[in-house]
Order: structure tokens, then C-alpha cells, then sequence
């Protein structure tokens, strides 16, 4: 996989009749160290997520329960992802806008990041984000 693009990753899947088992680890299913886990749940009908970006951070969005579309956008295109699957990630390296939309009742969304909480990193302005984004694509 290219690093440097968003993609679905496959994680390992071990079945079991009494339930299946999903795993991830540092550097192995993802390019990062695995710095800091959390989720979101319970988002009312209608409602969005995200709507920011990274100056560093890499994520791995995964769907736990239920389905959500993540919309990542490089400046240049928008391209729509559907999480539904809870032994499928979406990677996402710094410099993507990110919105999270259309969740099924009960959706989980996990999210596993390479940095831990820092305000410095996020962009959450769109117009300084498409100026940043510009600038790359010069």
C-alpha cells in the first residue's frame, strides 16, 4: 500500500464459532506507533463528524459497529469511503480534510492515531485548509 494516499486496509481476522477476533498492532497493519485510541457512538441521525485535518497525525478509522461514510478531501478531490465492516480500516495520512457522515443507528467508529492529543495539529478551518492544501499541490 501507498503510504502516502487514504486506503482500506484489511485487518487480520480470526473466526472462532464462539465470535471472531480483529487485531491491529504498531507498525504491522499500520506505517505508525500507535499513540492514542478513541471512538464515537450514539451520533443522532443527520449529524456529522470530523471536519478537520492533520498537519502530522495518521489515523486508522475503523467501523467497530455499524456504518458510517468518511469524505476525505486533498484540496483537489473528495472521494467517499463506507466504514461497515469491523475488520476494515480506513488509513489516513496527515494533509486530508476529513468530514464523517450518514451513521446507522448504533455505529461505532474507533480511531487509532500515530500522536497524542494535540490542538497544534489539527487544521479546523476549511479556507486555511485549501490554502495549506495549495501550496502542496504547487
Amino acid at each position: 500500500m501507498d503510504w502516502k494516499k487514504p486506503g482500506i486496509i484489511t485487518l487480520p481476522r480470526i473466526y472462532d464459532p464462539r465470535g471472531n477476533l480483529t487485531f491491529v498492532q504498531d507498525f504491522d497493519q499500520v506505517p505508525f506507533h500507535i499513540a492514542r485510541a478513541y471512538w464515537t457512538y450514539d451520533v443522532p441521525a443527520g449529524e456529522s463528524r470530523g471536519g478537520h485535518s492533520h498537519h502530522v497525525a495518521e489515523e486508522l478509522v475503523i467501523a467497530t459497529g455499524g456504518s458510517f461514510n468518511v469524505n476525505l478531501y486533498d484540496g483537489d478531490t473528495w472521494n467517499t469511503y463506507t466504514l461497515n465492516r469491523p475488520y476494515e480500516g480506513l488509513y489516513i495520512p496527515p494533509g486530508y480534510w476529513r468530514t464523517l457522515d450518514n451513521f446507522a443507528s448504533g455505529s461505532v467508529c474507533m480511531v487509532l492515531t500515530s500522536i497524542p492529543y494535540s490542538e497544534e495539529d489539527y487544521v479546523r478551518d476549511y479556507e486555511e485548509f485549501k490554502r495549506i492544501a495549495s501550496k502542496k499541490n504547487d
